[in-house]
């Protein structure tokens, strides 16, 4: 039985764990907009990618839960997707108002 401590760590553990693999899906999606692909290229990388992201995530639960599904592991995985979500929307947001911002600078200058 884990303490509460140690709870608390594999718990952020996990969010980090969704942050990386929700960072890691975006770059695969920025390389796609990139590079055009058929719909065969798109399958083959997303399988391949799904295969190496389980394989990550059994890596991480093996080591900080010692290989045992633990509730609050899954419960900080999706913790750390919608984290990683909505840091990208605000970023966009961000990036949005200071672009608008420049431009108008720009256009009385």
């Amino acid at each position: 039985m884990l303490g509460i401590g140690k709870e608390t760590v594999v718990f952020f553990y996990a969010g980090l764990t969704g942050i990386v693999t929700f960072s890691s899906y975006q770059v695969l999606i920025l390389f796609r907009k990139l590079i055009r692909h058929s719909v065969a290229a798109v399958s083959a990388e997303d399988f391949f990618y799904w295969i190496g992201l389980s394989a990550y995530l059994f890596r991480q639960m093996y080591h900080t839960t010692y290989g045992s599904i633990r509730g609050f592991f899954i419960l900080g995985i999706v913790a750390g997707n919608f984290l990683a979500f909505f840091c990208k929307i605000l970023l966009k947001k961000i990036w949005t108002k200071w672009n608008n911002w420049l431009e108008k600078r720009k256009k009385t200058r």
